[in-house]
């Protein structure tokens, strides 16, 4: 299969699995959304609605209808026209005041109401995001309704709120201009009608904008990320070093060969239904109309000559409005298929429950029994039947090659994912029985993909504000005990300088082993039983390694230690080694146990060491 007949057939499959909406759901979408406004800011909506109808009132009696009394009253030859000044300046008053209060209301009063309607929602996608199992986040299709609910959520919410502004609006307006055109002749709403039924094909264009914003979406974070590459630190030196430069030069241009086929592809569709929607405006029905009220006043004579001035001037408004009201009621089904992304992905329920009642875990016995997990998509478990058991103050370390199970393991414990098989217990009670948050508070972690946040480097070993000077002597003694002290005095503002020059041009920028003695800190920092370490001192010297894992066994005596190294010095200080491979246990015993087995972290002990002497022999450096 070719793979244009490829892309073809994908095409053909998503849309497949795009929501097909009912009326009732589209109904009750839109409806969320303004609840939702309705309920942060009760005041925002009811102001708004008065402010639109106003508005509506006093544009009627501004335009068609003032222009018929005008040119009635001054046709009448012997009528005071005393009272056209009067009507005129009332109007002029009206508007001099609700342009006055919409200007204060929009700018002054409905400020906090707007903000705090965008912190609600952004606050609700914040909290649901941190309470889904992370297999969430590599779930490509429920990631990608997190984005796009992400990159919608709060101007969709204005957008609905808007439009149904509009929709009133129009709906007055329609009314009120219908009124006013049958009371002259009513042939003349079979004009206005045209568009009426014209403007149902408005839906059809909107749907090939749906379906065009979604394909131009995968596009652009293409094209993003491309750009990415070229801009940000993390890819600055394979950019520099390699050939990627050229890659993405190239995937540069097929970005925009692929914007200009989406183009080619709902261009001709899209312009040929704005040409049919237009035309029945602008020549059926205005000149339409407008020919027949010349004739109907200059040779039938049934018409008055301001009876024939207020249609030329108002049949192509109430045309417009019935096209808008078809319009604005189909951005509805549009604005639905937006929020149902947002509703999807704020109704997913977690697997892994927060349970705010549960018990609170203060420590203990930790059992894994018969614990399996697979990735979404994955062929095989990631780790298969695994039991270990781990005791306070016991110090514990995992070891195997890349892909054997290690970090799956130690995210299992974190009840980051929730087991396929098998159960995880502390003192005898589930997981799943405690409150998720003290579970995870019992285990101070840090992970190879450890992270620095663009705060002070105090916040950053605590994960949270300083709040007094027993916070800031917590975080010193921390940095001094990680090997990050004497680099962090030489900071120009000490424990309160800034990480990262994102937000702040004097922000300082660590070296990998620098940030890397920085996050140690938190072990040393924090008073959680538990400490699990994930390749702690992967960026740190064979000296610095030494140094903070003596730190480490001096200081977490009483507490119990899990980590993972592929440098199996670091096993000889654990009370226990698990030796992983393709998911499972294979081997388990303390150091001195499994050397004296001869089995295979035997092998992998001596392997590493004759490495490192002949490297020290040979004059090599080691980082």
């Amino acid at each position: 299969m070719s793979d244009q007949k490829k892309k073809i057939k994908k095409s053909r499959e998503e849309k497949k699995k795009e929501p097909k909406l009912k009326f009732k759901r589209i109904i009750s979408n839109n409806v969320y959304m303004l609840r939702i406004m309705h309920e942060t800011a009760p005041w925002y909506m009811p102001v708004d609605f008065f402010l639109t109808l106003a508005f509506s009132v006093a544009e009627f009696f501004s335009g068609a209808f003032m222009l018929k009394v005008i040119v009635d009253g001054l046709e009448a030859q012997n009528a005071s026209t005393g009272w056209l000044f009067f009507f005129v300046g009332l109007l002029f008053v009206v508007h001099l005041g609700l342009n006055m209060f919409q200007s204060y209301f929009f700018n002054v009063l409905s400020i906090p109401m707007t903000e705090g309607i965008n912190r609600k929602i952004k606050q609700q996608m914040f909290a649901k995001m941190r309470s889904v199992e992370l297999s969430c986040y590599e779930d490509p299709a429920y990631y990608e309704k997190y984005v796009k609910a992400m990159a919608e959520s709060s101007n969709r919410a204005f957008n609905v709120l808007y439009d149904f502004e509009n929709l009133m609006n129009q709906l007055f307006s329609l009314v009120a201009n219908a009124i006013l055109l049958c009371s002259i002749d009513p042939v003349l709403m079979l004009f206005a009608l045209i568009p009426f039924f014209a403007g149902f094909l408005g839906k059809k264009r909107n749907k090939l904008a749906f379906d065009e914003n979604n394909e131009r979406s995968k596009i652009v974070w293409q094209g993003d990320y491309i750009k990415r590459c070229f801009y940000l630190t993390d890819y600055a030196k394979e950019m520099r070093l390699t050939n990627m430069k050229e890659k993405m030069l190239t995937d540069f241009r097929q970005n925009h060969k692929d914007f200009a086929k989406l183009k080619k592809k709902y261009g001709l569709r899209v312009a040929l239904l704005e040409y049919i929607i237009q035309t029945s405006h602008e020549v059926l029905t205005v000149l339409g109309a407008s020919l027949y009220a010349v004739y109907a006043a200059t040779v039938k004579g049934t018409v008055s000559l301001g009876d024939c001035v207020v249609v030329l001037n108002s049949i192509g408004s109430v045309s417009g409005y019935l096209r808008n009201v078809v319009g604005t009621v189909t951005k509805f089904h549009d604005h639905a298929l937006y929020i149902e992304n947002l509703r999807t992905f704020l109704d997913y329920e977690p697997k892994i429950k927060a349970q705010p009642d549960g018990r609170k875990a203060m420590g203990g016995v930790v059992k894994m029994e018969g614990v399996s997990y697979r990735y979404l998509g994955a062929e095989k478990d990631a780790i298969s039947d695994v039991s270990v058991t781990i005791r306070p103050g016991e110090k514990i370390a995992l070891v195997g090659h890349n892909g054997s199970g290690k970090s799956t393991f130690v995210k299992l414990l974190l009840h980051l994912y929730q087991p396929s098989e098998g159960t995880i217990t502390m003192d005898g009670y589930s997981v799943d029985d405690y409150e998720l948050r003290s579970w995870r508070s019992c285990f101070e972690t840090v992970f190879q993909d450890y992270r620095t946040f663009a705060l002070s480097v105090g916040e950053n070993v605590l994960l949270r504000p300083m709040r007094d000077e027993d916070d800031r002597t917590r975080v010193t003694e921390a940095l001094r005990l990680s090997g990050a002290c004497e680099r962090v005095e030489k900071m120009p503002k000490g424990i309160d300088t800034v990480l990262t020059r994102e937000f702040d041009d004097k922000g300082i920028v660590l070296s990998g082993g620098e940030a890397q003695k920085v996050v140690l800190a938190r072990v040393f920092a924090s008073d959680s039983p538990y400490i699990i370490l994930d390749e702690p001192s992967s960026a740190l010297d064979p000296i610095a390694e030494y140094h903070v894992f003596e730190n480490i066994m001096k200081s977490c005596e009483d507490r119990g230690l899990i980590f993972i190294s592929h440098r199996l010095s670091s096993a000889v200080l654990a009370d226990t080694v698990y030796l992983f491979e393709d998911g499972h246990i294979i081997e388990s015993g303390s150091h001195a146990e499994l050397m004296k087995q001869g089995g295979k972290y035997a092998e992998m002990f001596h392997k590493q060491a004759e490495n490192y002497i002949e490297t020290q022999s040979s004059g090599e450096v080691t980082a």
